[in-house]
């Protein structure tokens, strides 16, 4: 025998009328005729098949059966309620996905979305760190926003910071002598980065050996903070265990890089909140 469905509109003005004991009270608070509110208990009784109500000198008061009913109709509506809202905020809640450099993913970027996030708690942040070269591209399909570096001067978007690219090493590092050979932690092919280093050594006629190659940033920032070899860096994001090399440690100069915001076609309005959000915040920080 299949068991009956208890309607949430029943449930309801069985709770009502349990509440102010009173058919005509429960009515007037549920906007309702009073025939109708009995018409609904009835209905209820007799989807259960017993008596939820009896009358008395004061109004009406629950049955055992109705006293029984009493704590499921609640649990069940309030179950009801806790679906129904968190359907609503599962529709509500927006998210962008945001694209950046590992350096940025890590140290800028985590503060600057926390701001955000109390005043937006609504929109969810989805963030993919790696090299940037290819990101703009995918715009629209893998990423709403895209914060990417660029040499100076280049690469679209709009202009949030300017970067110097640096030699970089352990406090305890010396300078090698010109003839030695250096060895070079970097990033894979396709790393703006080690285009950079690799070409300015060349052109410097320095001898150099690749000697880690990663795409974690941790990974290469570790091996030259162990002073096993040197890296190259942003300024604005030196790693605090590392020190900038220059001219005086025999390295040659590097260019400087943008840091520029990539913003999607037809962006909805979360991802252009959060884009203006970090256009204004790292600009800022480049002021300070």
């Amino acid at each position: 025998m299949t068991a009956p469905d208890l309607d949430p509109d029943l449930l309801k003005a069985f709770l009502a009328v349990a509440e102010h004991r009173s058919f005509t009270r429960a009515a007037a608070i549920l906007n309702r005729t009073q025939s109708a509110m009995s018409l609904q208990i009835r209905r209820l009784e007799e989807r259960l098949d017993v008596r939820l109500f009896h009358r008395t000198r004061s109004g009406v008061a629950l049955s055992a059966a109705g006293q029984e009913l009493l704590g499921y109709a609640k649990r069940l509506l309030d179950l009801n309620t806790e679906a129904v809202d968190a359907l609503r905020t599962r529709k509500r809640e927006a998210v962008v996905r945001l694209g950046v450099m590992d350096d940025y993913g890590t140290t800028v970027i985590p503060p600057l979305l926390a701001h955000f996030a109390t005043s937006r708690p609504e929109i969810r942040v989805e963030i993919l760190t790696g090299l940037t070269a290819t990101m703009p591209a995918r715009l629209g399909d893998a990423y709403d926003l895209v914060i990417a570096m660029h040499p100076e001067g280049h690469g679209g978007g709009e202009l949030l910071r300017r970067e110097q690219a640096v030699w970089a090493a352990a406090a305890s590092y010396s300078a090698a002598a010109p003839q030695d050979t250096l060895s070079v932690a970097l990033y894979p092919p396709g790393c703006l980065f080690r285009q950079w280093a690799t070409e300015a050594l060349n052109a410097a006629g320095r001898p150099w050996r690749l000697a880690f190659v990663s795409r974690s940033l941790a990974a290469v920032e570790a091996i030259a903070a162990q002073g096993l070899a040197i890296t190259v860096v942003k300024a604005g994001t030196l790693p605090p265990r590392l020190r900038v090399l220059s001219a005086r440690d025999g390295l040659p100069p590097l260019p400087a890089a943008d840091i520029r915001l990539h913003r999607a076609r037809n962006l909805s309005r979360p991802a252009a909140l959060l884009a203006d959000h970090l256009q204004r915040a790292i600009s800022e920080l480049s002021a300070i």
